[in-house]
């Protein structure tokens, strides 16, 4: 019986010497290594590229890390505050996003070349999470967009197209993620290729993704994609008067085209 207790003793405080080692890293050191050494942004930061090259010859850290984020449960995800599970999910999407494209990559000049005429590149399950097979579309429709209602998000996911926004090249994390996510926000409405307003005409050309997710900018509870760039008029032109214009909401709404071109630094 004494021999019993002593090995279970042992065994308990093995696991409790472990866990610290086993603990996920919310900060994403690795990740954010990962990013360091392949991701670019341009000189103003609207605009981001990915070394897909370089993070080619470098397939094991994101192998490695991928794994790691497969292995969290479901039950352990449930355990994480609202944010740290935001950070996950759009570390994730970007993540699993990079090993899509490594799959053919340098065979493909856009995201879209590897679907088909039956399944899209975003319904693909090449990936495990939460212990199920998953693909993009689950992480960003079914998941972020259901569950974690938020416009921000969309300036956050990067989908290795030019016409999307950059990918940031550090990780969300739960610590920063508001401030993050607005970040991400401004840079890419301060790019006036994708939005810029016209004075002359009084329209405001923005980025389609206000058009295809228009539901999710809301303000106040309404939807209202008016109002939420109002709220934004300081990111989106470059003079005190056109601001205020913008604030009245005084202008029509037009949408710019989408680049699906790979975000490939080598291009």
């Amino acid at each position: 019986m004494h021999l019993q207790r002593f090995w279970t003793l042992c065994g308990l405080l093995a696991a409790l010497v472990s866990a610290p080692a086993l603990a996920f890293d919310h900060d994403y050191g690795d990740y954010g290594a990962l990013l360091t050494d392949h991701v670019q942004l341009s000189d103003d930061r609207t605009r981001g590229s990915v070394d897909y090259a370089g993070l080619q010859q470098d397939r094991a850290r994101l192998d490695a890390l991928l794994e790691d984020w497969s292995a969290v449960s479901q039950k352990t995800f449930d355990g994480w505050s609202r944010d740290q599970q935001m950070a996950f999910l759009i570390n994730a999407y970007n993540g699993f996003t990079l090993a899509l494209i490594l799959t053919e990559y340098p065979d493909l000049k856009s995201i879209r070349d590897l679907g088909s005429l039956f399944r899209s590149a975003w319904k693909i399950e090449f990936f495990s999470l939460l212990g199920k097979k998953r693909h993009l579309d689950w992480l960003e429709h079914d998941t972020l967009r259901a569950h974690y209602p938020d416009p921000r998000i969309h300036f956050a996911v990067n989908c290795a197209s030019v016409g999307c926004p950059a990918l940031q090249p550090r990780p969300f994390t739960a610590a920063q993620l508001s401030t993050q996510l607005d970040t991400a926000t401004q840079r890419f409405l301060q790019d006036r290729a994708r939005n810029h307003f016209d004075a002359e005409s009084g329209t405001l050309h923005v980025t389609p993704l206000l058009d295809w997710y228009g539901d999710d900018f809301t303000v106040q509870g309404r939807v209202d994609r008016k109002a939420w760039l109002a709220q934004h008029a300081e990111w989106l032109t470059d003079t005190d008067a056109e601001r205020a214009r913008l604030r009245r909401q005084d202008f029509t709404l037009a949408f710019t085209d989408y680049d699906w071109s790979l975000n490939d630094a080598h291009r």
